[in-house]
């Protein structure tokens, strides 16, 4: 049916002339003032959850070990023992890694102690001590402190309460954890395990995992591979330092071959894209060829598929004539279509090559542009800096809960399994209490966890008709408001974080693409392109976008929130689903990231028709949208050869430097001067990582600035194609390479 007089078409009207417009609006005021003010308090309340989260939070509990009462290693009562012992290390080996337990808030389940140094040599309590005085037998700096030698207990009585230690062997601090030196290997005593059966089997353990890696039941190799990995990380960090500057060179080289690339793609894009169609054509023809002579040769030899029958061998199938025939039509197919697009869409894939160029103009006029990413990578360390700190200060305490009595063997061995969904706040105030190691001890009965006490200053002979009373850390206090509301804070937390993110990222597009737009709407190029573009679009967003950028990262933080639960909630379920529930949760997170790539995409348009017009987000959104689907096949094109072309780039700057710095850091490339020597490197593939993946971030920089420069011209010119007609009162801004493509010229004056 055909549209009703005055009815409007159905992707909106063409853009009308309008006399006063020459590029991006100077006069404009604030847009989506709602959305501006609700992010504002968003910053507000994400400003006052930091200051809650540092005065209440306590980050020690990553950066400092904590012995096994709570209180912590190399500050406070501590200050002078910035070390952590374990009395029997091997139990840490049991279930975790002794280093993942102790940062992730795991408690290994073995008394800790705080100590000045850590012990660099092999002892046990050898059979004959046991009837000797303890003070004779232990080292009081490696004991719980408050442990009394010469109180009258006895060796048994000490080790089976787990005050001392009843053997050690050469440790090493690692991030304050004394923790095995792998090099005593070789020296490990004879009779260092010859405890007569009286000691644990710890200890033949501990002989065992340092000579063979082995042990019993108990023993886990991960424990020693995470020792290892410790040699690991130094020999890394040495060869850092040592090659510190050739990769800052090789980083740097990267950035130069960007910048060359992107400069030089005036010259060059047509040479390139025509090569890449030329050789895709030619390889579409080879194979034609090759499966037409492949399936000749089965055809001769009778080779049909009704002799193979059905097979789980794939290659069985690779020697039937059936097989190559199919082949041969697909590739023909798509070597026909090939060859009819490029007949049908030679001109948009000429004007696809001519914008392109263009870009590479405008970049050229306007340097500064493509140093733009690096205000906005340092905005967003900023955005990550602040959320890691702000979920580290309230959320970095131990899976720590009270538990009965009789499960605690030992006064410093209270530990819980793995707690429900949530974090206990370290922001809270630390609980001990006092607890009975043995329940059924006469006189035991009555203390059971109630009682709160001070570790520092608690007496064990108040508690005379029970022994083995002791203080215990329990908890940390969750009375308070913000304690009871942390888990919401931190939802909150990551909720802002998201929206912080994504703001930064719509700023910096709109700054981009005003500055290009002010390039594209200058007649006379380049002495109309104002004054530094990128700082005045820069300032134009800040003073009157800043509700609409937020608008548009709003609804895309949105979208990421609901990606965010459903991983979550098939994370969680996954053990209990079954074929179909899998088939829903898949279809539903394909759809949310198409759904996420489109919001992308039109956010990123809306940009740019906010930086040059200046309306608000959802005007500038339709306006964008309508604008694309009215030459959608110009589009697609530009996108693809856009895209073909940045490929080909990325892979030139990090293949490239990647080479390049393979042969230096491998000596094949010797150093100027013989100032470097690769054989001063431990892992010489470590440099080469760093420049390789150093170089993709410096590439995926400069090339962001350079697609966005792509998409915002392609706009203008689609704009301009609407609002002008080459008269002298509407002429055209396009180049003339553009004009020429499109057989279209600007009138001159008479």
């Amino acid at each position: 049916m055909g549209k009703k007089e005055g009815e409007e078409p159905e992707h909106g009207e063409p853009a009308q002339f309008d006399p006063s417009f020459n590029g991006p609006l100077k006069k404009r005021s604030c847009t989506d003032i709602i959305c501006l003010f609700l992010f504002l308090a968003v910053i507000l309340g994400y400003i006052a959850l930091g200051i809650l989260a540092w005065l209440y939070g306590d980050p020690r509990h990553v950066l400092y070990p904590r012995n096994s009462t709570g209180w912590f290693c190399g500050v406070g009562p501590n200050k002078d023992k910035p070390n952590l012992f374990y009395f029997d290390i091997l139990k840490c080996a049991t279930s975790v890694n002794v280093m993942a337990s102790a940062l992730n808030g795991l408690q290994c389940p073995t008394t800790q102690v705080c100590v000045n140094q850590c012990p660099s040599g092999f002892w046990v309590v050898s059979p004959m001590a046991f009837g000797k005085n303890p003070k004779d037998v232990f080292d009081q700096n490696l004991c719980v402190p408050s442990a009394s030698l010469t109180s009258g207990e006895t060796v048994k009585g000490i080790l089976d309460k787990e005050l001392c230690p009843y053997y050690y062997t050469p440790t090493t601090p690692v991030l304050g954890r004394c923790l095995p030196d792998v090099t005593a290997l070789g020296k490990i005593p004879p009779d260092f395990a010859n405890t007569g059966g009286l000691l644990p089997s710890s200890i033949n353990d501990t002989v065992s995992l340092l000579k063979n890696g082995t042990g019993s039941g108990l023993v886990s190799l991960d424990i020693l591979n995470g020792f290892n990995a410790k040699d690991v990380a130094i020999r890394i960090f040495e060869d850092f330092a040592s090659a510190w500057p050739w990769i800052l060179l090789g980083l740097v080289i990267a950035m130069l071959v960007s910048m060359l690339f992107l400069l030089l793609l005036r010259f060059t894009a047509p040479v390139m894209v025509w090569l890449l169609i030329i050789g895709l054509l030619a390889a579409g023809a080879y194979g034609i060829w090759h499966c037409y002579w492949e399936y000749d040769q089965y055809r001769l030899q009778g080779a049909k598929i009704s002799d193979v029958g059905f097979t789980t061998n794939v290659k069985i199938y690779l020697q039937v004539q059936e097989t190559w025939l199919a082949f041969l039509i697909i590739v023909s197919l798509g070597e026909a279509v090939i060859l009819l697009t490029l007949i049908f869409l030679r001109t948009r894939i000429l004007i696809a090559i001519a914008l392109i160029q263009e870009s590479s103009k405008a970049i050229g006029h306007m340097m500064s542009a493509l140093f733009f990413p690096l205000f906005t990578f340092v905005l967003l360390l900023i955005c990550v800096a602040y959320w890691s700190a702000t979920a580290l200060y309230p959320s970095t305490c131990p899976f720590l809960r009270v538990q009965t009595v009789s499960q605690c063997s030992s006064v410093h061995r209270c530990s819980s399994p793995k707690p429900p969904f949530r974090y206990l706040a370290t922001s809270g105030i630390p609980v001990y209490k006092v607890v009975a190691l043995n329940a059924t001890e006469p006189g035991c009965t009555g203390i059971n966890a109630t009682e709160s006490c001070d570790p520092q200053s608690f007496n064990s002979s108040k508690y005379q008709d029970c022994a083995s009373a002791r203080c215990i850390f329990i908890t940390y206090n969750e009375e308070g408001l913000f304690q009871r509301n942390l888990f919401n804070l931190q939802i909150y937390n990551a909720i802002a974080f998201l929206w912080c993110v994504n703001f930064v990222i719509a700023l910096g597009q709109c700054t981009l693409a005003g500055a290009f737009a002010s390039y594209y709407w200058a007649f006379n190029k380049p002495g109309d392109i104002p004054m530094f573009p990128v700082t005045g679009s820069f300032m134009r967003s800040l003073r009157y976008h800043v509700g609409s950028l937020a608008f548009g990262a709003l609804i895309l933080t949105l979208v990421q929130i609901v990606r965010i639960l459903l991983e979550y909630i098939d994370h969680k379920t996954r053990s209990a689903q079954n074929a179909c529930a899998r088939f829903i949760l898949c279809c539903m997170k394909c759809c949310l990231w198409c759904l996420e790539k489109f919001i992308k995409f039109l956010n990123r348009n809306a940009y740019i028709m906010i930086a040059i017009y200046g309306k608000n987000f959802c005007v500038s959104a339709k306006n964008a949208f309508k604008l694309l689907m009215r030459n959608i096949i110009r589009v697609v094109v530009l996108d693809k050869v856009t895209d073909v072309l940045l490929f080909f780039g990325k892979l030139l700057v990090v293949g490239g430097v990647g080479v390049l710095a393979f042969f230096f850091f491998s000596g094949r490339i010797q150093a100027p001067g013989n100032s470097f020597s690769s054989q001063n490197l431990n892992y010489y593939w470590m440099p080469i990582i760093t420049v390789v993946f150093g170089s993709y971030l410096v590439a995926q920089g400069f090339f962001s600035v350079y697609s966005m420069c792509v998409d915002t011209l392609f706009l203008c010119f689609l704009e301009d194609l609407e609002r002008n007609d080459g008269s002298i009162q509407k002429p055209y801004y396009m180049s003339k390479n553009l004009m020429k493509i499109l057989n279209k010229s600007n009138k001159a004056a008479k």
